[in-house]
């Protein structure tokens, strides 16, 4: 009635010229918005819009065994459960559809939580999946020598057994790369290490693993490699992961590697979608307790992450930040619950695999620290130096964006997709 009324009182303008101006000022922004949804649904459309097609083109061609099955997906972090905070303000239509059609489609390790799997394959001696080059690459971001951008801040907190930094830095291409520390008191770092390597006690603390399968290993180096699913809270289906892994030793501390690996025993399906670009890897040694007594009896974790979910990559920073906290202060009474089961002294396989590193010596380490001093020095560009006059494009693009979030929706995520489109539009205007 509201929309009647409205449009009654514009035909009672005196003239057509008033008539016809107050109905473009009433029907202007359906039109933008309209647009605007076509383009976003153009540039960030989800795998499952295009299920339907695939099941055809499958159909026509199922009798060619040669063809492949499924298409290559999208080349970013552990805390993509942060996202529960956008997936609030979506539809609920929009989650069905998605979980029906990973059902439909599902992997066919997914529906067990198996870290011995039957068709485990082991490996005597293979460490191409994890390397030194992948070691080397660790030292230095724990040492802060990666030659990457700065690292900025975005938040501390703590409870009475754990305390928690989390730093942030985006590069030029590729997702946002997360760097934390926490430190666990009255905890060993080879109790930690064992804690986070153990795929079988993880679906005990960590709710978004589904499913967790070992499909290769090696006893001489331990490295693994893994199959995981994991719950994507998001409008998307499940995320899929074959991830290498391996980690070193070094006195009483211990370098853990964890990266997405191509792996061709395990066949790409429509969903869950596969997820390439993943790093995930953290250092783990003994520190000084934070009670003040003097005593190393508390434990550091430096992790660095990034992976690409297959989402816009500014929604997902905003997912992370807004849920970070709440997701990692459930590693701690996760660990407190893995120390009380280790008390019986009952080892699983994945941690008795963690227990199987390649040692290396405090020489070695210095030698690659000493090596990453050497490199040169990353580029330093002057803002200054950029034209003014291309600024103006931007500036009205992005001044649009938000006249038009906060006429159309004062919805989070609305505000957060337009403000993408706007930017993304706007540094195409910035490189012409």
């Amino acid at each position: 009635m509201t929309l009647v009324s409205v449009f009654l009182e514009i035909l009672r303008k005196p003239t057509i010229g008033d008539v016809l101006n107050e109905l473009v000022i009433f029907i202007a922004p359906i039109w933008i918005a309209v647009i605007v949804g076509v383009l976003v649904g153009w540039a960030w459309k989800p795998k499952w819009a295009n299920i339907s097609r695939e099941m055809l083109i499958d159909c026509s061609d199922s009798k060619d065994p040669t063809r492949a099955s499924s298409d290559s997906s999208s080349s970013s972090f552990g805390f993509i459960s942060s996202l529960n905070s956008i997936k609030s303000q979506l539809p609920s239509c929009i989650s069905w559809i998605s979980d029906d059609l990973a059902q439909k489609d599902s992997f066919s390790l997914a529906p067990t939580l198996d870290s011995n799997s039957s068709s485990l394959q082991t490996s005597k001696g293979n460490t191409s999946f994890v390397t030194n080059q992948d070691l080397e690459h660790l030292c230095n971001l724990v040492e802060e020598k990666d030659g990457g951008p700065a690292w900025i801040h975005m938040m501390d907190c703590s409870t009475p057994t754990m305390y928690y930094q989390a730093w942030q830095r985006d590069l030029e291409a590729g997702p946002t790369e997360y760097r934390s520390r926490s430190v666990f008191e009255d905890a060993t770092p080879e109790m930690v290490r064992d804690f986070f390597w153990d795929d079988g006690f993880r679906p005990k603390w960590d709710k978004m693993l589904a499913s967790a399968a070992t499909m290769e290993e090696c006893p001489t180096t331990g490295t693994m490699v893994v199959h995981w699913v994991r719950k994507f809270p998001f409008f998307c289906s499940d995320r899929e992961y074959v991830i290498g892994r391996r980690i070193w030793e070094s006195g009483r501390s211990y370098y853990c590697v964890t990266k997405g690996v191509p792996y061709d025993s395990v066949p790409r399906k429509n969903a869950p979608r596969r997820v390439d670009v993943y790093y995930s890897s953290w250092c783990i040694r003994a520190v000084e307790s934070r009670k003040g007594d003097g005593q190393m009896t508390a434990c550091e974790v430096l992790l660095f992450h990034h992976e690409d979910m297959g989402i816009p990559w500014k929604i997902a920073k905003l997912g992370v930040r807004q849920g970070m906290w709440g997701t990692v202060k459930k590693i701690d009474p996760g660990l407190r619950a893995y120390q009380k089961e280790r008390a019986s002294g009952v080892v699983s396989h994945c941690a008795f695999m963690a227990q199987i590193n390649t040692k290396i010596s405090a020489d070695y380490l210095r030698s690659i620290e000493s090596k990453s001093n050497d490199s040169s020095e990353p580029e330093t560009h002057n803002p200054s130096e950029k034209p003014s006059g291309n600024n103006i494009p931007k500036l009205l693009v992005v001044g649009g964006a938000i006249a038009l979030a906060c006429s159309l929706d004062r919805g989070l995520l609305t505000k957060a997709v337009i403000f993408g489109v706007a930017r993304k539009f706007a540094n195409i205007g910035r490189r012409l």
